[in-house]
């Protein structure tokens, strides 16, 4: 594999660049109200019910709560509600009382009406929303008056507060039964949040302050995104000065940090990445498989030269943020030699070839991961030399594919994966990448426990932890789930990212920093609570 380092990726931007590696311009926001930024992601698709916004990161909607900032797992703070919920005994009944004066970006008036209607359409099978499945503890909402909303759940669910993040629409809206994916919130969405769309087109999105926000008009008062796609594209655009600031993979991000007018930054993410490993593959279904290939990983390695030093080693799902959730002592520390030998003493002997069979099956898998990726081609590529480099004796090939030749096979080869898309709690963390109740059928999508891992300890711990209202029973509950998953892995989860960001140096007072989810675009980063920011002259 060849890996290039900061020094190599400086001087092929600054080819790329020309004379872009001159300063970048200094108009934009430093010297006007507006903010122009260059997002990887597609535009549009704004609508909550699909499942825009699930973590609270949009800014034309708010949810009943919101993420706070600062370091470590955040707050969950009132939005729409007047405070955090409350739940009867058993966590089967949450009860919100709503933020009087409220209105829709379309004039109209918010009230707990507008809130069961969001619950139901996202619920309903005709609207078909990828978020469907997140909120199946849902068995009812009901307004109780205008200010207040009871959600009565079909199990104990101590997490809930973590699905009231996502954005309330008008009841108008949905009132007609459809797909999701067919609405037109996605491309004009109605919401209550500190920023209104007014134009919209494949490559460019333009939002305007609300002024009429209920938490005060924002400062910024235009956005503007930009669809750019291409890595070195955007890097280009920034090193320019047309922009003004983006998200870039962590070596690009490196390429133009210290050059005058701009600054990288980086936020903490529960955002991991991972290999799954099948346990219907006559290779990774074998337990001293996978223990062995956990071994056989130098993750710091890859953090080092993949990610620029911008990312943290993953064992399970679970990260150090998490605190008295977390597991220290699960961990996989890289011990080739010992993978070496759980694979001989498991009956996996060398070949003539050094890579290694058992019964007559050669160990050999397929990796597969999404073309487009950089970083998980890198990673990708690093787990294959890791398998076989040090003599483990593993054979991986590598296949390069869009999604949707991937989905067809995730169940028999394995995949280069992300996850933490909710990374608020433990429990939306963990439980859909490691539950055993998504082996059956129908049940959740494909990438919820792709690896079809079961283990009773683990669904054990990951059930006291979701059904109890006690922190330290929620918490003993984790380090448990992970010290049986470390016993007996289904993935090799490989390193948890800092999502890295470059933007130009300017006068305004920005956001401190954020956990962050599987998502990172332009409206996280350093721009996550823009609607907050102020002049600092």
């Amino acid at each position: 594999m060849i890996k290039l380092g900061s020094t190599a990726i400086v001087a092929i931007s600054c080819a790329l660049f020309s004379t872009a590696c001159s300063a970048p311009s200094q108009s934009g926001l430093a010297s006007s109200d507006g903010l122009v930024l260059a997002d990887g992601y597609e535009l549009g698709g704004y609508n909550p019910v699909a499942g825009y916004g699930a973590a609270g990161e949009a800014k034309m909607y708010d949810g009943l709560l919101r993420i706070g900032g600062g370091d470590g797992l955040p707050p969950l703070e009132p939005a729409l509600a007047v405070e955090v919920p409350t739940a009867n005994d058993e966590a089967t009944v949450w009860t919100a009382t709503l933020r009087d004066g409220v209105v829709f970006s379309d004039g109209s008036t918010f009230d707990a009406a507008d809130v069961v209607a969001t619950y139901e359409a996202i619920l309903d099978p005709a609207s078909a929303s990828e978020a469907r499945s997140s909120f199946d503890m849902i068995d009812d909402v009901v307004a109780i008056d205008d200010s207040t909303v009871e959600f009565r759940l079909a199990y104990s669910y101590a997490p809930f507060p973590t699905k009231l993040l996502i954005g309330i629409v008008p009841s108008e809206a949905v009132a007609e039964p459809g797909l999701a994916a067919e609405s037109p919130l996605n491309r004009a969405p109605v919401g209550t949040g500190p920023y209104v769309l007014v134009d919209l087109s494949p490559d460019r999105a333009e939002f305007e302050a609300n002024e009429n926000y209920w938490g005060g008009a924002p400062k910024v008062k235009k956005l503007t995104l930009l669809y750019v796609p291409d890595d070195n594209t955007r890097a280009q655009r920034m090193a320019a000065g047309d922009i003004d600031g983006t998200n870039l993979p962590p070596l690009l991000s490196q390429s133009l940090d210290g050059r005058e007018g701009m600054t990288l930054s980086s936020n903490v993410s529960a955002d991991w990445r991972g290999v799954s490993l099948p346990t219907n593959s006559p290779v990774t279904g074998n337990r001293d498989m996978r223990l062995a290939l956990n071994l056989a990983v130098n993750r710091q390695a890859m953090i080092d030269g993949v990610l620029g030093g911008y990312g943290r080693p993953a064992a399970t799902p679970v990260p150090s943020v998490f605190g008295e959730s977390y597991e220290p002592t699960a961990v996989f520390e890289y011990d080739p030699a010992a993978a070496r030998q759980i694979l001989s003493d498991g009956g996996w002997l060398p070949g003539p070839d050094g890579i290694r069979a058992r019964g007559g099956q050669r160990a050999e898998i397929t990796v597969m991961y999404n073309s487009t990726d950089t970083v998980r081609r890198d990673l990708a590529q690093a787990f294959a030399s890791d398998a076989v480099a040090v003599a483990v004796g593993v054979e991986v090939t590598l296949e390069a594919l869009s999604w949707d030749r991937i989905d067809p096979r995730i169940g028999v080869d394995s995949t280069l994966l992300g996850g933490g898309e909710e990374p608020y709690d433990a429990d939306t963390q963990a439980y859909r990448a490691l539950d055993s109740s998504f082996v059956a059928p129908g049940v959740g999508s494909i990438y919820d426990n792709a690896a079809d891992y079961s283990n009773p300890t683990v669904d054990a711990a990951l059930d006291t932890g979701r059904r109890s209202l006690d922190p330290a029973v929620r918490a003993e509950a984790y380090r448990e789930m992970q010290r049986a998953y470390v016993a007996d892995p289904g993935y090799v989860f490989l390193v948890f990212l800092d999502h890295t960001y470059v933007s130009k140096d300017s006068d305004w007072t920005m956001s401190g920093p954020v956990l962050e989810p599987h998502s990172h675009g332009v409206t996280w980063g350093p721009w996550w609570s823009l609607q907050t920011w102020t002049r600092s002259s």
